[in-house]
């Protein structure tokens, strides 16, 4: 039994350790092995090199690093050749190394993460920064810098920020140089911009080669350059950039962080080399300051010292990288042995049975915990010399930076920093880290730069290519309006009124614009505009000028300059002379008009004959003659003073309103008369749009425009009710002609052109508002920079009034004789007055009830309850109050006055018959009293 369970322990051991890990704790090894592959002829090599082997011995000489396990480091030098790298790579993996840092070169990592891959050997590499040395295709292979794909992004932003829209770039054609300019155009493409021209130089390019390529960007628009090779290879672009004279005003320079490389670790320039870089802009990977970080730093000149590097070496985020790389693989492999993992390696079968002649594949071993080393990387957090290093759940360095450099003068000066959290800023990113991400275009900010040439001004990042070529304009041949635009017969000239906003334009552009203009159509038919249009966005004509309309459907082709000129779409019909009739002075009003009007005069001589009753006795009298004061006083309002006197207060207040009422009345009345009765009138049985719409006649539109796709689309107008019309002559024609002989009943064509045709055709006008809003402008591809600067120069002949004259010079002409002609107008509607007679209805309504209120209370002070109770019915009551109210109020006050005195009489009897003592006396005295009051009312 003893035995049988020793077995089973010996199978158990076996199975863990062919994953690299063990059921309880094994003994650590005391030298785990290492490797490291650079280039050592490289300055990224030499100071990596330094800076990895000053990681080692820090972790050996700290035996809490390791629990006493020490690191040995086998460096290989791979010649910066992909060739001699991939060679030295094999030859690495015939040892047992548990993890190699490296290599330098993204093409040597291409092939070497493969060879990873199947042998489970972790990469870790801080150079090879290609955006394609994923963890999905190379799950063994670790960056442990930021990948170009963030430099990039921080390029683009940078583009984006100062408003340029297409770069050059300039690139080594191997995989670190494509890869990096391919994530480059992917995040110009996120912002509309875009790379111009991809100017490849080969990897073993030499001056001359160089010489060529820069030749050929010098012939490009764009003047943003892109440089984004190595750090040897770019001094030389430099230097023959500056010696063809493309180093000056004009030219914008962004090199990728080859540039900060140089200018932090390599020898000081010489004075030809900093003239070469002036004003260029490079980027930088941020690593925040720490106590770490300076104590790595001040140990530097000795590192390079004790090394034997001669000359000034300086320091580079390579160097801080290098030296944290080490130490992230250190915390990696403790991990790895406190989880029991064990140094193990097995043979791969597949390389055995491949195995022959001299290459010896059999040699290299498969690294039994490589999937659990490799996890354990990805999951270390720790703080280094390049401050806080954690990777993020897709194997990528967590919120990198960068800083933005400009080279000035002798050196060079940080002009702000980049990070994916906050984009461009002036201040540190982790001083932001603790606020909300911000990312609006507002937030986004750099300090000043100084350019080539010595400039501070933004450049405007292209020019027209110096290659001979003009740029092809397409200009609309049209057969109609020619005023506008049209070829000069004989000619490859053209004229017109948008010929000549655009030279004048173009005049005021800061640079030569070199251009030929091209008809579009044969001249006897109107052009389609919007395949013009197209045919830009086919590479056809480089723009389109001309009497182009501003739509939505063509701004998604191309872009537009600022409209030079106004042109919604309007209706245009046949007119007729109305003449006056006996019963023109009622036009003035509709009918519904009259009628409230009619009944308010009457509301208002009644509510004034109600307040005036008591009081005025020329409202008082018999029944007969109160209805006609009451209509005489209403109606006479309307032309004169009134006989009758007000002379109550709510009387007189609702008189003023009602007089300021009929004042408005009376003055609209008055003008719309006279306009009616002095003013030729037009009629047409179409108002505008929408009756036209509503019929079913015939509707003629301009060939080539876009109000026919608007008419169908938009309006959902039959297509067999639209007649195409070349000239302004098939215009009036069709309009004379009418639907009953064939023509149309109206044409719907943009207002420049109907303004121009109606103005020596007066039996023609335009019915309505215009129902579109649209302008003509110039169009050019998308993204064109000189379609911003046309606009700029369109606005200066605007605010100049230069653009107003030429409009006089070409549209101006002879307008039509019948100037006193007018289209007929609305009455004047009920609503127009809603307000005037609210006010007033509402004057009366608490008039009324103010008046009502006050009557009833002096209803019961002059007819106490006791007396109104002596009534025997409702209708006694009622026609009391109503004999109450008709009753003068002078009338009553002296009544009550009496009964006041009769009162007072009683009083002093009362006080009599008390003195006397005799009670019958004083009951036959009060009887004989109220008898004699009794008669006498």
């Amino acid at each position: 039994m003893r035995l049988f369970w020793t077995l089973i322990l010996i199978v158990l051991y076996n199975g863990y350790s062919s994953e690299g890990v063990n059921s309880t704790l094994s003994a650590r090894p005391k030298v785990v092995n290492i490797g490291c592959m650079l280039s050592f002829n490289t300055l990224v090599g030499k100071i990596t090199k330094i800076a990895a082997e000053a990681a080692v011995e820090d972790i050996n000489s700290n035996p809490d690093v390791l629990g006493g396990t020490k690191l040995n480091m086998i460096t290989l030098d791979s010649n910066a050749s992909g060739f001699l790298g991939i060679v030295e790579a094999i030859r690495f993996m015939e040892t047992d190394t548990m993890a190699i840092v490296g290599p330098q070169s993204s093409v040597i990592a291409h092939v070497v993460s493969n060879i990873a891959n199947e042998l489970q050997v972790p990469l870790l590499s801080f150079a090879a920064t290609d955006p394609s040395l994923s963890s999905l295709q190379y799950p063994f292979f670790v960056r442990t810098s930021p990948s170009d794909k963030f430099q990039m992004e921080a390029i683009a932003e940078m583009v984006e920020h100062y408003e340029w829209r297409e770069v050059i770039a300039i690139y080594i054609d191997d995989d670190f140089g494509r890869n990096g300019i391919a994530a480059l155009a992917d995040q110009l493409a996120k912002r509309r911009c875009s790379i111009s021209y991809k100017a490849a130089m080969k990897p073993g390019a030499t001056l001359d080669d160089a010489r060529d390529v820069l030749v050929q960007v010098a012939l490009r628009e764009s003047r943003i350059m892109v440089v984004h090779t190595y750090p040897t290879k770019g001094l030389e672009i430099f230097s023959m950039a500056r010696y063809l004279g493309m180093i000056d005003k004009g030219y914008v320079w962004i090199a990728t962080n080859w540039l900060s490389t140089i200018l932090d670790a390599g020898s000081p320039l010489s004075s030809d080399e900093k003239e070469n870089l002036e004003g260029a802009v490079t980027l930088r990977i941020h690593t925040p300051g720490s106590e770490l970080k300076q104590k790595f730093v001040s140990q530097w000149s000795n590192l390079t010292r004790k090394a034997g590097l001669t000359g000034s070496s300086g320091m580079s985020t390579y160097a801080l990288y290098a030296y944290d790389t080490v130490w992230l693989l250190a915390r990696a492999i403790n991990e790895f042995f406190n989880q029991g993992g064990n140094v193990s390696f097995s043979k791969d079968p597949r390389l055995t049975e491949l195995n022959s002649g001299s290459m010896n594949l059999d040699s290299m071993s498969i690294f039994n915990g490589g999937k659990l080393l490799r996890d354990n990387i990805f999951k270390v957090n720790m703080t280094g010399v390049t401050g806080p290093f954690s990777f993020t759940s897709n194997k990528e360095l967590f919120r990198p930076t960068f800083e933005v450099i400009n080279v000035v003068g002798t050196g060079f000066r940080k002009v702000g920093y980049w990070s994916e959290y906050s984009g461009l800023s002036i201040v540190p990113p982790e001083t932001l880290y603790s606020k909300p991400a911000n990312r609006s275009s507002s937030n986004q900010q750099l300090h000043s730069i100084i350019w080539p040439g010595q400039i501070t001004e933004k450049p405007r990042g292209w020019v027209f290519p110096n290659n001979g070529r003009q740029l092809k304009i397409g200009v609309p041949n049209r057969a109609s309006f020619r005023e506008f635009v049209g070829k000069v017969p004989g000619a490859d000239s053209f004229r017109g009124y948008c010929i000549e906003v655009f030279t004048t334009a173009i005049d005021l552009l800061p640079y030569a614009v070199p251009y030929k203009l091209v008809a579009f159509g044969d001249g006897h038919n109107n052009p389609d505009d919007t395949e013009l249009i197209r045919l830009i966005t086919a590479g056809v004509y480089d723009a389109a000028i001309g009497d182009i309309a501003i739509t939505t459907n063509r701004t998604k082709m191309v872009d537009f300059t600022q409209p030079y000129i106004e042109s919604g779409l309007v209706v245009v019909a046949p007119v007729k002379e109305q003449n006056s009739n006996a019963w023109a002075f009622l036009s003035p009003f509709t009918p519904r008009m009259w009628c409230v009007t009619g009944v308010f005069f009457l509301i208002v001589g009644t509510v004034i004959w109600i307040l005036e009753h008591r009081l005025n006795d020329d409202f008082r009298g018999p029944p007969s003659k109160q209805i006609v004061t009451v209509l005489w006083f209403s109606f006479s309002t309307l032309f004169t003073a009134q006989r009758e006197n007000t002379v109550s207060t709510f009387g007189r207040i609702v008189l003023l309103i009602w007089l300021f009422v009929v004042l408005i009345i009376n003055s609209s009345y008055t003008a719309s008369l006279t306009s009616i009765l002095t003013v030729q009138k037009l009629s047409s049985p179409i108002t505008g749009i929408e009756s036209l719409v509503n019929t079913k006649e015939p509707i003629g539109y301009q060939l080539g425009s876009f109000a026919r796709n608007y008419l169908i689309q938009e309006l959902r107008i039959d297509e067999s009710r639209l007649v195409p019309l070349n000239l302004p002559e098939d215009y009036a024609k069709a309009l004379k002609d009418g639907p009953s002989r064939g023509g149309v009943a109206a044409v719907v064509d943009e207002r420049a052109y109907m303004e121009l045709f109606l103005s020596s055709r007066c039996q023609f006008s335009i019915l309505g508002q215009e129902f579109t809003k649209n302008g003509w402008g110039f169009a050019f591809p998308r993204d064109s920079p000189l379609a911003v600067d046309m606009s700029t120069a369109i606005l200066k002949l605007s605010e100049n009034g230069e653009l107003q004259r030429i409009h006089d010079k070409w549209l101006s002409g002879i307008a039509c004789t019948s100037q006193n002609t007018k289209l007929e107008v609305d009455r004047l509607q009920l609503k127009s007055f809603s307000g005037l007679f609210f006010l007033c209805g509402l004057a009366c309504f608490l008039a009324l009830l103010i008046y009502f209120v006050m009557l009833a209370c002096q209803y019961c002070q002059y007819y106490p309850n006791s007396e109104v109770a002596s009534e025997s019915s409702r209708s006694g009551r009622l026609q009391t109050f109503l004999s109450f109210a008709d009753e003068k109020e002078e009338s009553v006050r002296s009544r009550s006055k009496r009964r006041q005195l009769e009162v007072t009489s009683v009083r002093s009897i009362d006080q009599d018959a008390s003195v006397n003592g005799s009670r019958n006396d004083r009951s036959e005295i009060y009887s004989n009293r109220v008898v004699s009051f009794g008669e006498s009312v």
